[in-house]
């Protein structure tokens, strides 16, 4: 997309409606991580606004972060609590809190933010450095089939329709560079709104041969937050990874 930039796209007013529309697993996702955390300290990679950092700080764990936007470390930091975690202005894939951890965890898709292999492996090996020796590395995707149906290279999907406005999620994937590259558009009375963004889709198999490069191997693979087995007929999948 001509003129993105993924250092920017996620500016003061994404970060401001970031959590209008939560997506329902978070409290899934809180138990599963305080779990494999067990009582150790964690490190969330892309922070964010803390939609997971802030519930699984208040339940008794103790997260630092690393947040590439301002603005939504911005939007952290004027949540209740938010002032409290330690989080890095940095790229997930080389800043360093100079100190290792039980779990660290990237979770809604966020490592296709990394636009390259080389950077998303480099966000592994990272993860890697900051892991103690019985440490995991937790991540979170979407599969690319569930965004991306075999032969498609692009679409337009309805993903909101109202009586005074719609929202259209307009894509294109590129199978060579793995890229997809899509534009939220939203349509009222108010005006045209547009929300950039593109992602790098990788397979689960990608990801354990970046793990394998970063000296780590997979050590479990859920369908969900809650454990659900994995199969063919999963659209996401929870990966845990260690030494």
């Amino acid at each position: 997309m001509q003129g993105f930039d993924p250092a920017t796209s996620f500016g003061a007013s994404v970060a401001q409606r970031y959590d209008d529309q939560p997506r329902g697993d978070e409290a899934d996702a809180v138990a599963f991580l305080a779990d494999v955390a067990r009582g150790r300290p964690a490190l969330e990679f892309a922070i964010g606004t803390g939609r997971i950092a802030l519930p699984l700080h208040a339940a008794g764990t103790a997260v630092d972060g690393i947040e590439l936007s301002p603005d939504m470390l911005a939007r952290l930091r004027q949540k209740p609590g938010g002032a409290d975690l330690a989080v890095i202005c940095g790229d997930m894939a080389s800043a360093t809190t100079g100190r290792t951890y039980g779990l660290v965890y990237l979770v809604f898709n966020t490592i296709f933010n990394l636009l390259s292999a080389d950077d998303q492996i480099r966000c592994f090996a990272n993860a890697a450095r900051h892991l103690d020796a019985d440490g995991c590395f937790v991540v979170e995707t979407a599969l690319p089939h569930a965004w991306i149906a075999p032969g498609t290279a692009d679409y337009v999907h309805a993903e909101q329709i109202g009586l005074d406005a719609i929202t259209l999620d307009v894509a294109r994937y590129d199978p060579v560079t793995q890229l997809l590259t899509e534009n939220h558009v939203r349509i009222s009375a108010a005006g045209i709104r547009l929300t950039p963004i593109v992602c790098r889709l990788i397979t689960p198999g990608e990801m354990d041969l970046m793990a394998r490069i970063a000296g780590l191997h997979l050590l479990a693979r859920y369908a969900d937050w809650r454990r659900g087995a994995f199969d063919i007929r999963s659209t996401a999948h929870v990966s845990v990874y260690g030494f």
